[in-house]
């Protein structure tokens, strides 16, 4: 609802005005260069990430690049089954579009410091031979923490050691509220680190719009993966996305909706703090939703079906874990970016009397 219509149709009527007539032929594999050079430029300043136009790849949305990403590792592998490590608690898609390709998925432990590395290190059991690993670090989906700088440097220890790769998921990197965002991982070894980026959480996810920025190497196995231009995003798409980045209409939006996210989340913890003080909110640092940790005894099924009969779609923390993770906690994730503004006060009003 707060997708900046005005401004993206004036950066669409001055890309358009623009583009020269072969922006509407079927295009680069990799996507037009001129979204390619604009991205490079904003994630080097906003996220820290070296991402040279040559290495930035176009697709329509993350789970899109996760395939294409899946199919190279495959290929890599060729008979034997690639493996790739992902973290105990995620989406469970995602997991399925890396199976569906044919590989093994084993689970890193989570703590409050973010993926366990010392079990990646060490190589025990299904981590013997890691190939990859698909991680959340700036802020782990959905527990919400962030990867300790120490395991971050471990990670890419690992990679460079054992000839791995880290598929790093920045799908909310630009909201964070109570500190600097954290920087992106793929800047401590570009080399390593395959980075992948959204529009989804700052603009919509209806735009099928997202990149990655890969290491030299793999940039024509990912290409060859693709196997055609109809895989790239609408070139006015993307035409305009450049300009209303390089107009500075996506800093101002981002910036705009930082604050209002961080508003809403402040209202949440403090409802709950008032109304729900058995329980614990955690996760709340950065993103669009929060961790509601149950008090003990509260069942996390219960909760999730008295909140439906309110008219909320609010999830259970159980419904992300990993199949080979043993049940933990009970808690709900709860997402605070979606309502309106004319519904956010009732929808509040409906959690605390749930949790209450």
């Amino acid at each position: 609802g707060s997708f900046p219509r005005a401004e993206w149709l004036a950066a669409s009527r001055r890309a358009l005005t623009a583009a020269p007539n072969e922006a509407l032929d079927y295009g680069d594999q990799l996507g037009r260069v001129e979204l390619r050079t604009v991205l490079a430029d904003y994630l080097a300043r906003t996220r820290g990430v070296y991402a040279d136009p040559e290495r930035v790849v176009l697709c329509s949305g993350f789970v899109h690049g996760l395939a294409l990403m899946a199919q190279v590792l495959a290929a890599r592998r060729g008979r034997t089954r690639a493996v790739v490590g992902v973290e105990s608690y995620g989406l469970d898609f995602h997991r399925d579009i890396l199976t569906a390709a044919g590989l093994r998925t084993p689970a890193l432990a989570l703590d409050e410091l973010g993926t366990r590395t010392e079990e990646l290190i060490s190589g025990q059991g299904e981590l013997r031979s890691v190939d990859a690993v698909l991680t959340t670090p700036a802020h782990q989906f959905p527990t919400g923490a962030a990867l300790h700088p120490d395991r971050r440097a471990a990670m890419v220890d690992w990679a460079r050691g054992a000839g791995g790769l880290i598929l790093e998921d920045d799908y909310d990197g630009e909201f964070r509220y109570d500190r600097q965002p954290v920087g992106a991982l793929q800047g401590l070894d570009p080399e390593r680190v395959v980075y992948l980026g959204t529009a989804s959480k700052s603009l919509a996810p209806g735009l099928r719009l997202a990149w990655m920025v890969l290491p030299k190497a793999l940039v024509g196995e990912v290409v060859e993966a693709k196997g055609d231009v109809a895989t790239v995003p609408s070139a006015l798409d993307q035409l305009t996305l450049a300009e209303f980045i390089a107009s500075g209409a996506y800093d101002r939006h981002v910036r705009s909706m930082r604050l209002r996210y961080r508003r809403r989340r402040d209202q949440l913890v403090e409802a709950l703090a008032e109304r729900a003080p058995g329980c614990r909110v955690t996760g709340i640092s950065a993103g669009l939703h929060a961790v509601v940790e149950l008090p003990p005894g509260t069942d996390e099924r219960t909760m999730t079906e008295a909140a439906a009969w309110q008219g909320l779609g609010i999830q259970g923390l159980s419904g992300f874990r990993h199949p080979s993770v043993a049940p933990g906690r009970d808690a709900l994730v709860i997402g605070y970016g979606a309502p309106t503004d004319s519904a956010w006060t009732g929808a509040l009003d409906a959690l605390c009397r749930v949790l209450a």
